[in-house]
């Protein structure tokens, strides 16, 4: 499928206001992607595809990842789901089969250790395109012109505020992601 073709199926499959996030966070990729040395062409792929199934019921949700068999830990926070699967039918759906770009599809949620600067890149887009407002944003959006890991660990401590102050259950794989890019931030200041 080409870029103009999978934009149209993503548009077809979301809301209006959904569908203008996921255009805000295809530029906002791009723009990033082209800052930090990471190929466009993926990160608006991942972009373009990483809400697709953002909109189906918890149900359906559910239902689909344990057909597809994705790890039970992810029924703990449904919220999650949505990227992994939407990840898992990149192929059929899209011909989406490069798993940088399936992997930065699944993991804008949650992050992961390791991040590749792609899963970064997306996952920061997701948090930061122009349609987002919340009180931290600008200051996300200023520390993401310099420096990408310490803007994604910000957004992150962000996310986790926001989870704990509602008693909302933490992934434990944005816990490991968080302390991840932190220490790395902390071992290249330190040397």
């Amino acid at each position: 499928m080409t870029e103009s073709e999978i934009r149209e199926k993503v548009k077809s499959a979301l809301k209006e206001k959904r569908f203008q996030h996921v255009e805000g966070v295809v530029e906002t990729a791009d723009r990033l992607a082209r800052k930090y040395g990471v190929n466009p062409e993926q990160a608006r792929l991942a972009a373009w595809i990483h809400d697709y199934c953002k909109e189906w019921s918890e149900e359906k949700l559910v239902q689909v990842a344990k057909e597809l068999g994705i790890d039970d830990s992810y029924f703990e926070v449904t919220e999650l789901l949505h990227g992994h699967i939407a990840a898992e039918i990149a192929p059929q759906e899209f011909g989406i089969v490069d798993p940088e770009v399936r992997n930065a599809c699944r993991y804008h949620t949650s992050g992961r250790a390791n991040m590749t600067l792609l899963e970064k890149v997306v996952y920061l887009a997701d948090a930061i395109e122009p349609g987002r407002d919340y009180p931290a944003v600008e200051d996300i959006r200023k520390v993401a012109e310099e420096d990408l890991d310490k803007a994604v660990a910000l957004s992150m401590d962000n996310t986790i505020e926001f989870l704990l102050k509602r008693r909302l259950p933490i992934f434990p794989l944005s816990v490991v992601a968080r302390n991840d890019l932190w220490r790395k931030q902390k071992d290249s200041r330190g040397r």
